[in-house]
């Protein structure tokens, strides 16, 4: 995984449950309670979501949920700020196509 383990100011990260979710349907390992962002850009995810009009990708811009850049459908619930939203055991994690979908396929 792309993680800092040793982080030159913060020190080192504490140990953390590792858990497993789902992304489009392929299993990811990412750890309980950081947020399902940097799940995903550990997994090498960058794109979240793409616009509804020119179908651009839109990843992390803001990272503390002000922006709806990294909005993802989130267990079948759309529109999910995946920047400050901690992941869970068993999450399933969707990439999201505009801001105000319904749920997708």
């Amino acid at each position: 995984m792309n993680r800092i383990e040793n982080h030159p100011i913060l020190g080192e990260t504490p140990s953390r449950n590792k858990v497993t979710f789902t992304y489009n349907g392929q299993v990811m390992e990412g750890y309980e309670g950081e947020p399902i962002s940097v799940a995903l850009k550990a997994n090498g995810v960058m794109a979240h979501r793409y616009t509804a009009k020119k179908h651009e990708p839109r990843g992390i811009f803001c990272a503390i949920g002000r922006c709806t850049d990294c909005v993802m459908i989130v267990n079948d619930k759309p529109n999910v700020r995946t920047c400050i939203t901690p992941l869970e055991a068993g999450m399933k994690v969707q990439t999201q196509y505009g801001v105000s979908a319904e749920k997708q396929d």
